[in-house]
């Protein structure tokens, strides 16, 4: 156990000190999934897209400790997978809102495709409490026919006091593909 959180501890400070060397404090590090992930990236298809959905994926980035007293911040990483193992999956949206249901930030400029069993992700640094308690995630996504169901996950991960923690929060379909 004690080596699991002292991995975790090194990843977090290397995502912390990446940010901090490129030049942007890490609440402020932007995204740039066409960049950051071109290896995963399809050519978009030409074929209409018939099929479609939406995720709605909880993200905590701040957890209540104690109401009104204490708060735990967390970093958050939101990965989509492409569980196809023959088609791309098209990738509409990726938009991340607050507590209040504000749009917080989009993180497409436009629709991107996902080579099969590729992935992308957003990273939220802990020190980014924009979200707050309830942050979250719509995720919308489409494909020329029918194809496996993508796998969309947010990762928290953080201190509070003397111990460290991380856990998962899965993507719930709030929209039928047709």
């Amino acid at each position: 156990m004690q080596q699991l959180v002292r991995a975790i501890r090194r990843i977090a400070f290397g995502i912390v000190a990446a940010a901090a060397i490129c030049g942007a404090p890490p609440a402020l590090a932007e995204a740039n999934i066409e960049r950051d992930f071109a290896a995963s990236l399809a050519p978009m298809p030409t074929d209409p897209l018939s099929v479609s959905g939406s995720f709605y994926v909880p993200a905590y980035s701040s957890v209540a400790v104690n109401p009104g007293r204490a708060r735990a911040d967390f970093s958050v990483t939101l990965t989509i997978h492409n569980a196809s193992e023959t088609k791309p999956l098209v990738v509409r949206r990726i938009a991340y809102f607050n507590t209040a249901g504000g749009l917080v930030e989009s993180y497409l400029k436009a629709p991107v495709a996902l080579k099969p069993f590729a992935s992308v992700e957003v990273f939220i640094a802990a020190a980014d409490v924009r979200g707050g308690t309830g942050a979250n995630f719509i995720v919308d996504w489409a494909a020329t026919g029918e194809i496996a169901e993508p796998v969309v996950e947010a990762l928290m991960m953080g201190a509070f006091a003397s111990g460290q923690y991380a856990f998962i929060s899965q993507g719930r379909p709030i929209r039928a593909a047709k």
